[in-house]
């Protein structure tokens, strides 16, 4: 069985789990070993498990060569726990896992992990008023009127100012757009943008619409200071000014500007300890419990690095507005303590990136479950925000404005045209895209000159009119639209085809009058001085 990278996807979690389990399973060699005068058949020492379990692990796609042989030791403690291995003796559970000699086996079966149920959730809508539906004390002025689709008919109307007419119309007046009603349409096209960028079928597989709270999603969008950090109401939620101040002193090192220069050597050894204990005794990790599943999913499509960043810039928006902030001044501290040369090592056996992922993963993302593959998962995701904060950890721009626009055309007034109920109504725009050039001109074509083209021919072909209306329209339809005009008559001869000119007889001239001399003219009264 090889290895296979797991998309993302609902339980992605879950799938990791069960597949490295069978892995482990099938490809973990089984060998006799003796221990105490005793021979053991089947079965492998620790030390061995964890040099061929984090081989396995580093060439996986699924989580890659970071893996450390410490988090493989934490992963086979979790193997242990749960009955996927078990010592020589049968014992499994309580016992805990080391990298030594002690002998291990597997059980006839060892339990894969079953894929939760979830509840059957209703996918959430916008929640618009009707246009439609007049409240009570509305004027009759104010009705709502549908959009409307442009069709020949419709086209003689708006532009019947072309051909002298004025079709009675008046102003309409939509509804106003209450606070709950903006924070549900920003809840709705946020998810609904996070669902196509995952690809998923529903956004519904990996997690509940229902905890999403619209209120974090436009704090976090509007309250921000000039850096993109996220400004926070209620500051009892801040970051103790302590933990603020030792975090500003690595990251700024060696200028530390809140702190007086150290005194002692392992200072920033000290502060660095501080730190990580401030963030491990959270009782929550930063991306929460909630949206563990979602931000698991955006791991397996890492390899696609831009669609990565975008689906994690518009996750992060989710979170609470203190969860975000923490996050934010985190990783960007994170990001200068890995690229500072002149920081003296914070520890002895791993280098100062490593050491950021190992003491901060845990705190960022972590599962309810401790069957899961958390630890690795953890390490995976932290890295790549490490690598990318500035990008993800601000506010999507072009979301932003979608959205914006779509609120601006729901409050936008629209004109009603007599008789203009019945027409096709247009539904509601949900996303703005940019199109290029040739589409643009052949909506252009095809959106506009061919109502008018319909329009002109309709002029043309009416015989109910005299002729000398028709002229005036048409003369009048050249002067406004001269490009569609001249394509259905190109030269004056196709336009003179439209209205023939009658063959007027001269009346003959008498043989008599011609016989007559020429009379001279002769003054008479009238011309006298």
């Amino acid at each position: 069985m090889e290895p296979r990278l797991v998309g993302p996807g609902p339980y992605r979690a879950t799938r990791l789990w069960n597949e490295t389990i069978e892995l482990f399973r099938e490809g973990m060699p089984l060998r006799r070993h003796r221990s105490l005068f005793k021979n053991y058949e089947c079965c492998f020492k620790a030390s061995e498990a964890v040099d061929w379990l984090h081989e396995l692990l580093r060439c996986n796609q699924n989580f890659g060569p970071e893996v450390t042989r410490n988090q493989t030791i934490q992963l086979l403690k979790k193997f242990l726990k749960n009955h996927v291995i078990e010592d020589i003796k049968g014992r499994w559970g309580k016992e805990d896992f080391d990298d030594d000699s002690h002998l291990y086996r597997f059980p006839p079966s060892s339990p894969l992990k079953p894929y939760p149920t979830r509840p059957p959730y209703r996918k959430e809508v916008i929640k618009i008023p009707d246009w439609n539906v007049l409240e009570a004390g509305t004027s009759q002025e104010h009705i709502p009127v549908k959009p409307l689709m442009m069709n020949s008919e419709m086209w003689f109307k708006r532009h019947s100012i072309a051909i002298g007419e004025v079709p009675a119309c008046r102003l309409v007046h939509h509804q106003e757009l209450t606070q709950a009603n903006i924070e549900e349409i920003w809840k709705s096209m946020t998810l609904s943008h996070l669902q196509k960028v995952l690809g998923l079928d529903s956004v519904d597989e990996v997690l509940d619409t229902k905890r999403v709270n619209p209120k974090h999603i436009i704090h976090n969008v509007y309250n921000v200071n000039k850096q993109g950090i996220v400004i926070l109401e209620d500051k009892t939620k801040e970051l103790p000014h302590w933990v603020l101040s030792a975090m500003k002193c690595l990251a700024n090192w060696p200028s530390c500007s809140d702190l007086k220069q150290p005194t002692y050597i392992g200072f920033e050894r000290d502060i660095f300890k501080t730190i990580a204990d401030y963030y491990g005794q959270m009782k929550e990790p930063l991306l929460t419990f909630h949206l563990f599943d979602v931000f698991v999913s955006v791991l397996g499509m890492l390899q696609k690095n831009k669609k990565a960043i975008e689906a994690l810039r518009v996750s992060c928006l989710l979170l609470p507005p203190e969860n975000r902030k923490k996050l934010q001044l985190l990783m960007k501290m994170m990001a200068r303590i890995s690229l500072n040369k002149d920081l003296p090592p914070l520890c002895d056996t791993a280098g100062t990136r490593t050491l950021m992922v190992q003491a901060f993963s845990h705190c960022i993302l972590c599962s309810r479950d401790e069957v899961d593959l958390d630890e690795l998962l953890a390490a995976k995701l932290v890295t790549f925000l490490m690598d990318n904060c500035q990008e993800i950890l601000n506010v999507p721009s072009s979301l932003q404005t979608v959205i914006e626009e779509h609120v601006v055309h729901l409050r936008r007034v629209q004109i009603k045209y007599a008789d203009a109920d019945t027409d096709t109504t247009l539904p509601a725009p949900s996303f703005c895209r940019q199109i290029s050039t040739d589409e643009f001109e052949y909506q252009r074509v095809n959106g506009s000159q061919e109502p008018l083209a319909a329009l002109l021919e309709e002029i043309t072909m009416n015989k109910e009119i005299s002729v000398k209306d028709k002229k005036k329209k048409l003369k009048q339809f050249q002067k406004s639209y001269p490009e569609v005009y001249k394509e259905r008559f190109p030269t004056p001869e196709s336009e003179a085809v439209l209205f023939p000119e009658k063959n007027k007889q001269k009346p003959q001239l008498l043989m008599w009058a011609l016989k007559k001399p020429f009379q001279s003219f002769q003054r008479t009264r009238s011309f006298r001085m």
